[in-house]
C-alpha cells in the first residue's frame, strides 16, 4: 500500500519508517490496544510453563483471552507457534484467570470465560505468502495483522483476510494431535454458521441488509461472532442475529444518542442481550431499509 500526503495541488509519497525493534511494535499496540484491536490489556511479557507470551489480552465482547505475538522474522511457522499457545492456554486455564484478576483487580471466574473463542494474533511488518497460506482456513483461531509506520507519525494496520474459498482445518486434525485438541474446544464462527438451517427468504433478507450496511463505509468489515454477526469499522457499528422469521439488529450507540423520529428502535439498555448497543430493531422485510441505514450511520 502506498500512502500520500496532499498539499495544495501536489501529492507527496510518504516514506516508510521501519520499526527498529520488535519491542517498538509491542509498545505501540499495548499502549493503544483498545483503539487498535478493541481489546483489554492484561499483561505484557506474561510467563507460563517456561514460555513467554508477548501480550496477554482479553476480549470483553467475546469474553475470551487473546494471545498477541509480535514478529520481525519471516522464517518461523505462525501455525505451529499459534497452536502451541492455544494448547498452552487450554491446559492452564486457571493461570490465565489468576493473572487477569491480579493484573486487572477483578474477580473473573472460569465460568465467565468463553474458552471456545480463544485466539492468537500475530503482528508483523509483513508476512510471507507461505505464512498467509498456512493460516488461510476459515475456522483457524489464528489472525495475522501487518503494521507499518510512515513519516509524520502515520500508522497503517492491515488485517490479513481469509480468502472466500478458504477450507476447514478440521481434516488436518485427524493427523495432528495439537490441532485436534484445539479444534475440539475452540470454535471459529462464520456467516455460514449463522445462516445454516434458515429459510431462503431470511437468507435473502440478510444479504440485502448486509449489502446496504457494507455500503455505509469503505472500511466496513464483517466479523462473525458466537451469538451475532458484527459489522464494524474501528468499532462495532451494527450487530445482527439471524432468526427463522426475520433478523434482529443492534445499533452500537448508548441510550439517548440515537435520533429515531419513527421510533423503530427499541431501548434495550436495561435488557440482557448478546450484541452491542442499546437500540434493537426487529426486521422481517426491506420496507424501512433506507431509514434503518440512516440510523446505522449515526454509529459510524
Amino acid at each position: 500500500m502506498k500512502l500520500y500526503n496532499k498539499s495544495k495541488n501536489t501529492i507527496t509519497l510518504l516514506k516508510e519508517v521501519p520499526f527498529k525493534l520488535e519491542r517498538d511494535i509491542q509498545n505501540l499496540f499495548e499502549s493503544e490496544l483498545s483503539e487498535l484491536l478493541g481489546l483489554q490489556l492484561v499483561k505484557s511479557e506474561f510467563s507460563i510453563k517456561n514460555r513467554r507470551i508477548d501480550t496477554l489480552a482479553y476480549d470483553q465482547q467475546s469474553k475470551a483471552f487473546i494471545i498477541i505475538e509480535y514478529k520481525r522474522s519471516k522464517s518461523n511457522s505462525v501455525v505451529d507457534q499459534g497452536f502451541t499457545y492455544l494448547n498452552l492456554m487450554l491446559e492452564n486455564k486457571a493461570d490465565f484467570i489468576i493473572e487477569y484478576n491480579e493484573s486487572c483487580k477483578a474477580s473473573l471466574q472460569r465460568k465467565d470465560v468463553d474458552w471456545s473463542q480463544t485466539r492468537v494474533v500475530f503482528v508483523s511488518t509483513s508476512f510471507t505468502e507461505n505464512q498467509k497460506l498456512a493460516t488461510n482456513f476459515k475456522d483457524i483461531a489464528i489472525e495475522l495483522y501487518e503494521v507499518k509506520q510512515y513519516e509524520g507519525g502515520i500508522i497503517a494496520i492491515n488485517p490479513i483476510k481469509k480468502s472466500s474459498s478458504a477450507t476447514s482445518i478440521k481434516p488436518l486434525a485427524k493427523t495432528d494431535e495439537s490441532i485436534r485438541k484445539v479444534s475440539e474446544e475452540i470454535k471459529v464462527y462464520t456467516e455460514d454458521d449463522h445462516l445454516s438451517n434458515k429459510p431462503d427468504s431470511i437468507k435473502e433478507l440478510y444479504e440485502l441488509y448486509k449489502d446496504a450496511i457494507l455500503n455505509l463505509s469503505d472500511g466496513m468489515e464483517v466479523d462473525a461472532k458466537k451469538y451475532y454477526i458484527a459489522f464494524k469499522t474501528n468499532k462495532n457499528v451494527i450487530d445482527i442475529t439471524i432468526q427463522q422469521k426475520g433478523i434482529k439488529m443492534w445499533i452500537n450507540l448508548r441510550k439517548g444518542n440515537l435520533d429515531d423520529p419513527k421510533k423503530l428502535a427499541r431501548d434495550v439498555s436495561k435488557t440482557g442481550h448478546w450484541a452491542n448497543g442499546d437500540y434493537e430493531l426487529s426486521v422481517t422485510n426491506t420496507t424501512n431499509l433506507e431509514y434503518i441505514m440512516s440510523l446505522a450511520k449515526q454509529a459510524l
